[in-house]
């Protein structure tokens, strides 16, 4: 008996210790298949958990081994090779695999995020001063920026930088850089920054994605220019006649206070963007430029808002903004005071918004001069529109001289608000800024021309369209006209028209009977490559 319950012990042991062999067995086995396993069973989570919970009762091999396979599997390095694999099931939204967490690894370096770099001045040596030359620190910190895309170069605030003629250039540099102007930035007054003169000062060309914004300053302290171009003559002041001499058409300048010796002849503009696709400028104040202040030539999608031009009324040449061979432009939301075209639309440009722009003082919204030299000018689908103007020369106007060729055709002119402007509305086709003009037959055809609510106060003449003999305007329209004039300082005119052809759609004030209603009975062609 006590034999036979031996036996049944022993039995009982063998059999408990073969269950345990197998189980150890089973979850060794099991580890090893991995994640490998359980990626092909969407069920596994259950289990999962219920191996989790048995691997601290495991051997340590066991759980070496499962971290090895997840190592191997993520790719770490390893100095023996590594068995070929079958490659799980890539997850989607039908079948997303139950992963188990990695490894923690080092990440590889990856490149800095976009927009994730700025590169301020100060650091590359920039006095800010407003005396020592800071031109080298801008060129500096421009080349940083240049290599990294969306990347900002600062221009910080309370501080006064003198820079001489630089270009912050492509067309190699990344995308979407962002100049951040809070700060001041001067022109150098000696003749010796500029040698025998340039066309501008502070450029940036062939670039994709370029803004400059902010609340700073571009001071071009510009007077000691002005003086060498004095005075100036803007085609249409031969309408402007003083009242009894009582008014001096171009008063002396201010004693120069800057300069003591003689500028180059050739004056440059402040702030010039060239060969650029996705230009926008907003925030800065430009002021005192030698000439145009703020020039877009060969850009497309140019967007300028919420910033100012700021210059006497009378320097000379000051153009505030100046389009030149581009298109897709908006202007918006903007304040420009100078001393010529608030805006100056000339040859190349097409579908250019303008709206909601304060100008004065200045010589208003102008398209043009166009055809100057024989030359071919195509300008179209231009509007401008909710506009004020106060104390201007002229208010809307497209000027072309004679012998020019091309067309202007396309212009919408609507609610335009003046305050004692002298000539709100003109065409001058024998535009001439000379004593005196060739008389020529050729000329920029100009058609297609709505004039619509161009309301307020005029000082010398409300209406002046002087065109062509052989290619006198067509389709100009007029409605909602509300002109009053203001007896101020100069000899007052009533409205001028010749060889000017549309349509009154509503009574205008004053009356402009000199319209030709309809088109005119022959009307010269052009050649084909006077077409545009």
């Amino acid at each position: 008996m006590m034999r036979k319950g031996l036996r049944l012990r022993s039995i009982t042991m063998m059999m408990l210790m073969a269950v345990l062999v197998w189980s150890v067995t089973l979850e060794t086995c099991i580890a090893r298949r991995g994640k490998h396993w359980r990626h092909n069973h969407r069920s596994s989570s259950d289990l999962s958990d219920s191996l989790s919970s048995k691997k601290p009762k495991s051997h340590g091999n066991s759980h070496h081994n499962s971290h090895n396979n997840n190592n191997n599997h993520h790719q770490e390095s390893k100095p023996k090779p590594k068995p070929k694999q079958k490659t799980p099931p890539k997850a989607d939204g039908n079948n997303s695999p139950v992963i188990s967490p990695p490894p923690k690894v080092q990440p590889p370096s990856l490149p800095p995020l976009k927009g994730s770099q700025v590169f301020n001045v100060m650091d590359f040596g920039a006095k800010g001063d407003g005396k020592c030359d800071d031109t080298k620190a801008f060129e500096a910190a421009w080349a940083a920026a240049c290599k990294v895309e969306a990347s900002m170069m600062t221009v910080p605030p309370e501080y006064t930088f003198l820079v001489g003629p630089i270009s912050f250039s492509g067309p190699y540099c990344q995308a979407n850089i962002v100049f951040q102007l809070d700060g001041t930035i001067i022109a150098p007054t000696d003749s010796k920054s500029w040698g025998k003169g340039l066309m501008w000062w502070i450029e940036f060309t062939k670039l994709k994605g370029i803004k400059v914004q902010g609340k700073g300053v571009i001071d071009g302290r510009g007077s000691g220019w002005w003086q060498q171009d004095y005075p100036f003559i803007d085609g249409e002041t031969k309408l402007i006649v003083p009242l009894n001499n009582s008014v001096h058409q171009n008063p002396p300048m201010p004693v120069r206070s800057e300069l003591d010796w003689k500028m180059p002849s050739i004056k440059p503009t402040a702030l010039r963007f060239y060969g650029s696709i996705g230009v926008e400028v907003s925030g800065i104040t430009i002021q005192n430029s030698p000439q145009c202040h703020l020039k877009f030539d060969n850009c497309i999608d140019v967007e300028v808002h919420d910033m100012s031009v700021s210059s006497p009324g009378d320097s000379p040449n000051t153009d505030g903004i100046h389009l030149q061979n581009s298109r897709d432009v908006l202007i918006h939301s903007t304040t420009l005071a100078c001393g010529d075209d608030c805006i100056s639309i000339q040859t190349g440009c097409s579908n250019v918004f303008v709206h909601n722009v304060n100008c004065g003082p200045g010589h208003g919204i102008s398209i043009g001069s166009l055809g100057k030299d024989s030359t071919k000018a195509c300008v179209s689908n231009i509007t401008v529109r909710d506009v004020a103007m106060h104390n201007t020369m002229t208010g809307v106007r497209i000027k072309t001289w004679q012998g020019g060729v091309g067309s202007v055709k396309g212009i919408l002119f609507s609610n335009i608000q003046l305050n004692e402007v002298q000539l709100p509305i003109v065409i001058d086709q024998f535009y001439c800024d000379h004593s005196k003009c060739k008389n020529q037959t050729s000329a920029v055809a100009v058609e297609g021309v709505t004039y619509e609510r161009i309301k307020g106060t005029y000082t010398v003449k409300p209406v002046h369209f002087a065109c062509s003999d052989n290619f006198p305007c067509v389709d100009v329209q007029l409605s909602a006209i509300e002109l009053k004039p203001v007896q101020e300082k100069y000899h007052m005119s009533d409205p001028f028209c010749w060889q000017t052809f549309g349509e009154l759609n509503t009574p205008t004030l004053p009356p402009i009977d000199c319209l030709q209603i309809g088109k005119p009975a022959r009307n010269r062609v052009q050649s084909d490559h006077d077409v545009c």
